[in-house]
């Protein structure tokens, strides 16, 4: 997961809502990796990457996925990763992968052409994701793939599918108004089913699409308890919930005891001809 956000300015918010300048993003990205890597990584083999190619990771947040692909395109390939913030993707800098501070939607690709581009929970947060579409398809080679993977929150809404009591209610109403912090600062909550429209209209062959959502996991109790301390500043300053009620959703987040679920992350490929 991708760029920082920005100071919050007048009237609409812009910018990334989860800044990774804050402690809990580490959190964040250690969850998300044990949630999605498996899901990314079984794309990632079954397209072919193996030693020898080039990567593009956009939007790298932590550092698992750069490694992953590291491991696959072994000591003669490369694999580029970047993002407006790379505190915290460091760490996987070594001889084959090199880390770079970079936005999509406003810089050049990086040079010498890709067998692979991937960027996951990235482009459901840039405002200008067209563009941002635009390069990094036109960083691939011929052939090369294109691999997105979004969220789409208005697909499945709740935090708690089963909404079966007081603390699943509340849960679901803290999970609506991360949603409309989300849309203030532009993102597209229904980006994600998109996706296989997006990449046969811009020209790639061989579409395909999956979606994959956990409904409990210890990872989502983690992702959730760490997202809601990042932004309960924000939801209380905008009236959509109280101290009180945040403190009271992270004491029943603690027990282990809900079922919490993710947006489906959509997993969308094509090759460029």
């Amino acid at each position: 997961m991708t760029a920082p956000g920005s100071e919050q300015g007048h009237g609409l918010d812009h910018g990334y809502l989860l800044d990774n300048r804050q402690s809990e993003a580490g959190i964040r990205f250690s969850a998300l990796a044990e949630l999605f890597d498996p899901v990314t990584f079984r794309h990632v083999d079954r397209l072919g990457i193996t030693a020898g190619m080039r990567c593009w990771e956009v939007g790298a947040g932590g550092p698992s996925v750069p490694a992953g692909l590291a491991a696959r395109v072994g000591p003669t390939g490369v694999v580029v990763a970047t993002d407006v913030d790379v505190s915290w993707a460091q760490g996987a800098a070594d001889d084959v992968v090199e880390v770079l501070r970079h936005d999509v939607a406003a810089d050049p690709p990086p040079p010498g052409g890709f067998d692979l581009v991937h960027a996951r929970l990235v482009l459901v947060h840039v405002t200008d994701r067209a563009e941002a579409l635009r390069r990094m398809i036109q960083a691939l080679h011929p052939g090369g793939v294109l691999l997105l993977e979004d969220a789409d929150p208005g697909l499945q809404p709740l935090l708690c599918p089963d909404e079966s009591g007081p603390e699943q209610r509340l849960a679901n109403r803290l999970r609506s108004g991360f949603r409309e912090l989300m849309a203030t600062r532009g993102a597209d909550l229904a980006y994600g089913r998109t996706l296989p429209r997006l990449l046969r209209e811009a020209g790639l062959d061989d579409v395909q699409a999956d979606a994959y959502f956990p409904i409990t996991s210890p990872a989502c109790t983690v992702l959730e308890a760490a997202t809601v301390r990042q932004i309960r500043d924000r939801l209380v300053a905008s009236g959509l919930a109280t101290d009180e009620e945040i403190d009271r959703h992270l004491t029943n987040v603690a027990t282990g005891r809900l079922d919490l679920a993710t947006a489906p992350l959509v997993s969308a490929w094509g090759r460029r001809p």
